[in-house]
C-alpha cells in the first residue's frame, strides 16, 4: 500500500497533547486520507445505577458521549477549516483495544494511528497494556507515535530478518521495505535497512568442545550482510544505508535508529496469545519503549502460513 486511504486515530482523553492526532494532521497533509478521530469511553458508574430503567441508562451514556463529541470536534476544528477530511467516532466501551479492533474490522481502516505511554519496565512484559493488545490483536498497519518530529530529510529505518529462509519472514520483508520506500517517498526521506542477527550460542560452545566460535560468527555475519546487501540492492538502497549487527533485535534497532536520528521504524510484528504473549511478548513489544521515534507495526500476508 503506497499511501493510507482511510485512517483510524485514536485519542486519549487523559492526555493534554494528543500527538497521535497531531501525526495524523501531519499526514493527512502528505495524502487525500480521511481521517477518524476516535473515541472509546466507559464508566462502570452508569452501568451500577439500579434505581435508573435501561433507557434512562442510556440517556446518561448518550450525554457522556455527546459532551465527548463536542470536546472532540473542537481538537479537529482547525484541521477541517484547513480542508482536512476528519471524521468523529465515540463508543461504549469496557476494552478500548476491543473498541479499535472492532471499528478496523467493521469499517476497514487500514491504518491505526495511537499515542503511546512510558509503561514501567515489567508491567510492560507482564501486565499487557492497550498499545500490547492492539499490536497483537488489530488486523491493520499501526504507527504508534513517540514525540520525534518527521523532519524532511530524514530517515526512516526498516527492521528486516534478512537472514531468514522461512517464506513468511521473507514476504514480510518485502512489505516492510516497500512502505518504507512509499513513505519515505512521501515524506522525502531516506531509508536504512537494519538486520540483527545472533552470536555464538553459549552452551553451545561449552558443550561441543570441536565447534569453533570465530568461525560460527564469521560465517553467520557473512550470511546475513550477504542477504541483506540482496534486499538493498532489489529496493535500490544505497549501501552505506545497511546495518548489519551482531545482537538482539531489541538491542541493535534501537541502538542504530539512535545513531541515524531516525524518524521512523517500521518493524514486523506476529501476533501471539495466551500466557506466551503475556511473560515473553514480542520483537516489536520489546523494542517500542526503548525508541525515541514512531514505531510501524506491519504484520505478515494473512494469505502466508506463520508457524
Amino acid at each position: 500500500m503506497a499511501t493510507y486511504q482511510d485512517v483510524l486515530v485514536v485519542l486519549d482523553p487523559s492526555q493534554t497533547t494528543q500527538k497521535a492526532l497531531d501525526r495524523a494532521f501531519e499526514l493527512a497533509e502528505h495524502t487525500a486520507c480521511k481521517l477518524t478521530a476516535f473515541l472509546s469511553i466507559y464508566d462502570f458508574s452508569y452501568e451500577m445505577t439500579t434505581m435508573l430503567s435501561g433507557e434512562e441508562r442510556e440517556s446518561m451514556r448518550q450525554a457522556v458521549i455527546t459532551d465527548r463529541e463536542i470536546w472532540i470536534n473542537e481538537l479537529v476544528t482547525p484541521a477541517r477549516n484547513k480542508g482536512l477530511n476528519v471524521n468523529i467516532k465515540v463508543v461504549w466501551h469496557n476494552r478500548p483495544f476491543e473498541a479499535v479492533v472492532n471499528a478496523v474490522t467493521e469499517d476497514g481502516y487500514d491504518l491505526v494511528i495511537k499515542g503511546t505511554h512510558d509503561h514501567d519496565v515489567l508491567k510492560s512484559i507482564i501486565f499487557t497494556p492497550t498499545d500490547w493488545h492492539i499490536l497483537r490483536k488489530c488486523p491493520c498497519q499501526v504507527l504508534l507515535v513517540k514525540e520525534h518530529a518527521w523532519p524532511q530529510k530524514g530517515n526512516i529505518l526498516a527492521a528486516v530478518n534478512a537472514g531468514s529462509s522461512q517464506p513468511h519472514h521473507g514476504a514480510l520483508n518485502n512489505r516492510i521495505i516497500r512502505q518504507a520506500k512509499a513513505l519515505a517517498e512521501m515524506l522525502q526521506a531516506n531509508v536504512h535497512l537494519v538486520n540483527a542477527y545472533p552470536g555464538t550460542p553459549i552452551h553451545v560452545a561449552i558443550e561441543i568442545p570441536e565447534f569453533n566460535p570465530a568461525a560460527y560468527n564469521d560465517s553467520m555475519k557473512i550470511h546475513h550482510e550477504n542477504a541483506a546487501d540482496d534486499l538493498a540492492r532489489e529496493y535500490g538502497i544505497a549501501d552505506e544505508f545497511v546495518h548489519v549487527l551482531e545482537g538482539m533485535p531489541e538491542d541493535v534497532i534501537p541502538r542504530v535508529a539512535k545513531e541515524i536520528d531516525a524518524e521512523m521504524v517500521l518493524i514486523g510484528t506476529i501476533g501471539r496469545t495466551g500466557l506466551s504473549a503475556a511473560i515473553i511478548g514480542n520483537t516489536a513489544e520489546h523494542v517500542i519503549d526503548r525508541l525515541d521515534c514512531d514505531v510501524l507495526a506491519l504484520k505478515p500476508d494473512s494469505t502466508i502460513a506463520v508457524p
